[in-house]
Order: C-alpha cells, then sequence, then structure tokens
C-alpha cells in the first residue's frame, strides 16, 4: 500500500470505514491486554524461583569473612554481594554501596541528599533560589517524577542515535551553576533501547561545569540485559573514564538485579568515587544499620559469580527476544512504508520506542484503552508528562503472553492506522 500523505481523501475514507470496521471486531473480543510498564512476566519470574532454595534452616549464614547475616552491621554490603554487583556493574568492590530492593529508592535518596545537605560540602540545595535538571527526552518517567517532586526544574535535552544531544548539554552545564545533575539511562535507554557512543561517554566524562556540585546520575539498569549472543551493545565504563579525564567526583552510577532476580525483592547498588562514597555514608549510618544481608547473601549463593549471573540472562534473553521479534515484525508488516510511524529496534533493555505523526500519541493510546489494550500514558517518557511533539509511544512487550503480545500488536497498529487517517484528514479539510 501506498503512503498515506499520497492517498487521495476519498481513497483515505474508504480505508477508514474499512478500519473501523476491524477496530470493531476487536472491541467486540472484551480484550485485557496489559503493556503499561516493562514488568518482568510470570515465566521470567518463574526461572529465579530457585532463589527460594539456596537458603534453609539448617543453612550457615555466615560470609566468608565471618559476618553472621542474621544480625546488624555491615553497612555498606557483605564482600560477596559487592563483588557480584561490582563485576555486574564493571567497576572494583571498593567503590559500590549495597543497598535494598530498588535502585529508584537509591536515586531518591541521592537527590533527596543533596536537596538537605548539599553534595560533598556544597551549599543544599533546599537553600538555593533554582536548582535545574537535565533531562534527555525520551526518557524514563520515574525519573522525571523524582525531580518534579522535589521542585526541580527540567530541561528537554534531546536524545540522538548516540545518545543526548552533547553539544547542547556542554553548552548548557557550563553556562548556568544551577544545573546540578542530568539523568541517564546509558545503555538500551529507556524508551528508546539506544546506547551512548564511545565519542557519548567520553564527552560526559570531559564536561566542565559551572556548579562543582554538578553529578551524572547515570542509571545503568539494562548493562546486562541484552537480546542476543552474538550481537551486543557495549559502554565505556564512565567511572573509569570519568577519573582519566580527572573528574573523578563526576558520576553517581546505579543498577540492581530489578530485572535480573525478583522485582520486588532484588538487590541495588551504588557506584561512585572514595570522595562521594565518603558523603554519602554519612547520611547512612543515620539512615539505617544495614540492608538486608540475608538477601544479599541469598543472591550471591544462588548466582555465584557474574558468570553465573550472565548464564541466567541468557535464559530472560530467551523470553524476551521473541517478543521484541513479534514487535518488529507486526509493525514492519502493518505500518511498513505508510510513512505514519518511525520505531526503534533495540539489542536490548525493556522498551521500544514508537513516534507517531505529531498530534496523534494521546489519540492513539486512548484509542487502544478502549478496545482493551492499555499502555504507558502518551507523554509519560517527557519531564512533567508534556510531550511538546504528542508523537512518542512507549511499547513494553515483556509482561504479556506472546500470543496476548501479538494480538496487542495488531490492535495498536490498527489504532495508528485509524488515528493517522484522522489526522491526515484533519488537515486536508
Amino acid at each position: 500500500m501506498k503512503p498515506y500523505v499520497e492517498m487521495t481523501k476519498e481513497e483515505l475514507q474508504e480505508l477508514r470505514k474499512e478500519l473501523s470496521a476491524q477496530y470493531k471486531e476487536f472491541q467486540g473480543r472484551d480484550l485485557k491486554l496489559d503493556m503499561s510498564r516493562g514488568k518482568p512476566s510470570a515465566e521470567q519470574l518463574d526461572i529465579s524461583m530457585g532463589m527460594m532454595d539456596v537458603l534453609s534452616s539448617s543453612d550457615d549464614l555466615t560470609c566468608d569473612d565471618g559476618t553472621d547475616c542474621r544480625n546488624y552491621g555491615v553497612l555498606d554490603g557483605i564482600k560477596e554481594a559487592k563483588e557480584l554487583l561490582a563485576d555486574m556493574m564493571e567497576v572494583a568492590p571498593d567503590h559500590i554501596i549495597i543497598y535494598g530492593n530498588s535502585s529508584l529508592n537509591v536515586m531518591y535518596d541521592t537527590v533527596s541528599r543533596s536537596m538537605t545537605h548539599g553534595v560533598m560540602g556544597s551549599t543544599p540545595w533546599c537553600k538555593l533560589d533554582k536548582v535545574k535538571f537535565l533531562c534527555p527526552v525520551p526518557g524514563y518517567d520515574r525519573h522525571f517524577s523524582i525531580t518534579e517532586y522535589f521542585g526541580i526544574e527540567m530541561i528537554n535535552v534531546p536524545m540522538t542515535p548516540t545518545g543526548p544531544d552533547m553539544d547542547l548539554v556542554e553548552q548548557l552545564v557550563a553556562a548556568d551553576d544551577s544545573i546540578k545533575g542530568i539523568w541517564c539511562v546509558p545503555k538500551y535507554s529507556n524508551p528508546q533501547g539506544i546506547s551512548y557512543s564511545d565519542e557519548t561517554v567520553r564527552r560526559f566524562a570531559r564536561l566542565k561545569p559551572a556548579a562543582s556540585d554538578f553529578r551524572i546520575y547515570w542509571d545503568n539498569a539494562y548493562t546486562i540485559h541484552h537480546l542476543y549472543d552474538n550481537e551486543q551493545d557495549h559502554l565505556i565504563e564512565i567511572l573509569a573514564e570519568c577519573k582519566r579525564a580527572g573528574n573523578p567526583d563526576m558520576v553517581y552510577k546505579f543498577a540492581s538485579t530489578s530485572k535480573v532476580s525478583f522485582p520486588g525483592s532484588g538487590i541495588a547498588a551504588i557506584a561512585a568515587s572514595e570522595n562521594n562514597l565518603t558523603d554519602i555514608m554519612k547520611q547512612l549510618k543515620i539512615q539505617t544499620i544495614g540492608h538486608d544481608k540475608v538477601n544479599q547473601l541469598r543472591h550471591v549463593r544462588f548466582f555465584g559469580d557474574i558468570h553465573g549471573m550472565v548464564e541466567h540472562m541468557r535464559k530472560h534473553a530467551d523470553i524476551m527476544r521473541p517478543k521484541f521479534e513479534a514487535v518488529i515484525e507486526t509493525l514492519e508488516k502493518e505500518l511498513g512504508g505508510l510513512q505514519i510511524g518511525e520505531w526503534t529496534c533495540p539489542k536490548g533493555g525493556y522498551f521500544i520506542s514508537f513516534d507517531s505523526l505529531d498530534g496523534c500519541a494521546k489519540t492513539i493510546v486512548a484509542k487502544c484503552k478502549k478496545a482493551g489494550l492499555v499502555m504507558t500514558g502518551a507523554g509519560a517518557t517527557y519531564p512533567y508528562g508534556k510531550d511538546p511533539y504528542d508523537n512518542n509511544i512507549r511499547i513494553a512487550p515483556s509482561y504479556p503472553t506472546l500470543p496476548d503480545l501479538k494480538q496487542a500488536m495488531e490492535l495498536f497498529a490498527l489504532c495508528v492506522k485509524i488515528v493517522s487517517i484522522d489526522h491526515i484528514l484533519s488537515e486536508i479539510a
């Protein structure tokens, strides 16, 4: 079929009737499909169930250094867990602190601490007239929710195929000392699945911010979440690169096992320079006597080491890969050549990003919902929920079964067609 923009008004109207009949047929199925969040499927959770069996009441819960994991203490995490997460994050164990189950919680704490107590002796952000953050867009809605909650002004920075627009990032941070940070999902980004190029990472490490307390919030959530064995994206390690560039304190690196083991009961970590870790520990020793060491030990006993974790992620990939491929296949089959949408084809992560014609995303998502398909809200991938182009939609393939996913994508493509025709006809009129 030729591109919609090349069709006559009469052709579009006739096609609209055919598609409307198909849509009514979908509505008659009483569907209840959920693609609203990047949640692991039950099948993915099942492959971690062996973790429930690695500890029992008769097991020795003592670490190699004699730490009794049942008791208080060890504020920064047991040695074995630090080694496991450090390998996953590609840093040295002495540059890491193990937290509880959520890296988002660690990021919230990091912003909160900066607001109330400043960063390494700097003025607390709450005492400043203005605090700003750079936000690569489209991006992760929960990052934006944290900074919005604290009243931090968010500035959009467009994403490119190699990462954020670094010309703009360099210009902004050098000129404005009220810019205190930037959110980053550097590998298989949320939602586009983009991995930052070597040049982008090097330019991040060599930023010259006007604010001495500027920090890069490097959320490497999908560090080992590949879809393919032979096609994997690789990142330059940011902590080492910052040290090499003479900016060792400029980055906080976050990660967790939330989509490796169990999202509700994994382990999270922050990696940073010695100076940053010393600063963080001042707060941490007031906040807690120590995080869940039994859960840390459980993860170590289950995975063994990074090699066990990588093998485990291959099982995840075997479940996720057919779903990503089904999404791409449906989009190419149903929308390819029509010039009414563009989409990404990631090699890992949890999302596919779809760009509709400008002004159509909210209507597409709403139309999907009326036929029983719930998607991430249009606008969620931008600060304040405001997509200036109203064109970005995040597709989250992980949670539905493969048959449900295929059905959902057929419905999604149908809604894109109908809404696009309406949009084009409105412009002709």
